[in-house]
């Protein structure tokens, strides 16, 4: 299989390890697609042999070297190259969020409707043991009929912060958060339940970031980016993006090119998301969905519990039990903390029975070793998984589908129903 890859920063990485490692026998890289040369040059050194190298606006010739396209690039730009993608007959493996808007789903469906191609949406926490434990449990009846869900998402000042440094701080280049991130959440709410959303009301917040938030909080003022900043190495919400001699090469070296900042301030003007999110969702097999995401909290992790006809599952994890100061400056302090304070723990508790723990079986890598088995599943198939883990279209736009029925709601202050199972917008 001959790989192409549009959208060359920090995500496409694990696909090119992948090609250039364990999986090399599976394929090829035989071309490059990105805005940006500095950061193309710098995937042409790691495959360690050139490569054809596009501009966005030849992505069309580049399709003409490739069976298969990984799109990696700003989310709101995900829909344009994977309709090109599929309307060629591609293979597409896409990063999610599948795109960011009610339009974006609508194009994609009907290109894939239409295409010979196929196209994949790499939800890696489906492949995490005690996600995949979960989906187990349900399945079997464990809790008998699922009747409601607690989803709470916590992000610290270390991951949540970034997003407010990058292009995701743009509703417009990331659907917020809601989009963005919980795409993955709701993903799994709806995998787990093998249900599709009905309806969806939230309501959301800047609460902490952003330049209004530092006046408010009497913080002063802020500099536009991390580098060159006063507090450069003292101040714990300041990158300093020349300590990754990776986040160097693809974005401080680039910058000169396309005026990209991958280092801004998180109080600085210009954030347009919220960092408080409370989502209120019912189903289609009439399960309700209580969700809530924090990008400021002082530790990492998520909670979620499923009640039942005939029982109760708890699922607890902690990826990140505090946050080091110097995070944002010492990377490895972070990853550290994270070995360090990790720990997960999966409870069913079935009617007149005492609660008792599931083992979760882990493997190597990240998430618990889904993300090798999800590579497993892009790369060589997914063969017989009675999980049903592999996602296609369709997953891929009822988890944006959610995401952007919050966004309406919280423009508009009321309920957002879906039709045609979670697919679209009903009345549009």
């Amino acid at each position: 299989m001959r790989y192409a890859f549009v959208g060359l920063g920090h995500r496409a990485q694990m696909y090119v390890d992948a090609l250039l490692g364990d999986w090399r026998d599976t394929g090829a890289i035989v071309a490059l697609c990105d805005t940006n040369r500095t950061r193309m040059d710098y995937y042409v050194e790691l495959i360690g042999e050139k490569v054809p190298c596009f501009a966005p606006d030849d992505f069309g010739a580049m399709l003409e070297l490739c069976d298969a396209v990984v799109v990696a690039t700003v989310d709101a730009a995900h829909a344009r190259y994977v309709v090109e993608a599929l309307d060629a007959g591609k293979r597409v493996i896409v990063e999610k969020p599948l795109t960011t808007d009610a339009e974006g789903c609508a194009a994609i469906a009907a290109a894939a409707e239409r295409s010979p191609g196929s196209l994949v949406v790499t939800f890696n926490y489906r492949y995490s043991p005690r996600n995949s434990a979960v989906r187990r449990l349900i399945m079997d009846g464990a809790i008998g009929e699922v009747t409601s869900v607690h989803f709470e998402w916590t992000l610290d000042t270390i991951h949540g912060a970034d997003y407010f440094r990058r292009w995701h701080r743009d509703k417009a280049n990331s659907g917020g958060l809601l989009v963005h991130k919980s795409t993955h959440h709701f993903d799994l709410v709806n995998w787990w339940l093998a249900a599709a959303a009905r309806s969806v009301y939230a309501q959301g917040d800047l609460r902490f970031y952003g330049a209004d938030n530092a006046r408010t909080r009497g913080l002063g003022t802020r500099p536009e980016r991390g580098r060159g900043a006063p507090g450069l190495g003292a101040d714990p919400f300041i990158l300093d993006v020349a300590a990754d001699p990776r986040l160097k090469r693809l974005y401080l070296d680039a910058e000169h090119e396309d005026g990209y900042l991958r280092d801004r301030d998180v109080f600085a003007e210009g954030v347009t998301i919220e960092d408080n999110m409370a989502v209120l969702v019912r189903y289609d097999n009439r399960a309700l969905l209580t969700y809530s995401l924090n990008a400021h909290a002082p530790l990492e992790g998520y909670r979620v519990v499923f009640n039942g006809t005939r029982g109760r599952i708890e699922l607890e994890v902690c990826e990140r039990s505090w946050t080091p100061p110097r995070a944002a400056i010492d990377p490895s302090a972070a990853a550290k903390e994270h070995a360090a304070g990790f720990r997960e723990r999966l409870t069913l508790q079935e009617h007149w029975r005492e609660a008792r723990e599931i083992p979760i079986e882990r493997g190597d890598g990240a998430h618990g070793g889904g993300d090798r088995l999800l590579l497993d599943d892009v790369f060589r198939g997914p063969g017989d998984d009675p999980l049903a883990r592999q996602a296609g279209y369709l997953d891929g736009i009822r988890g944006v589908m959610v995401g952007v029925c919050a966004n309406e709601s919280m423009r508009s202050g009321r309920p957002i129903r879906l039709a045609d199972g979670g697919t679209r917008m009903a009345g549009h």
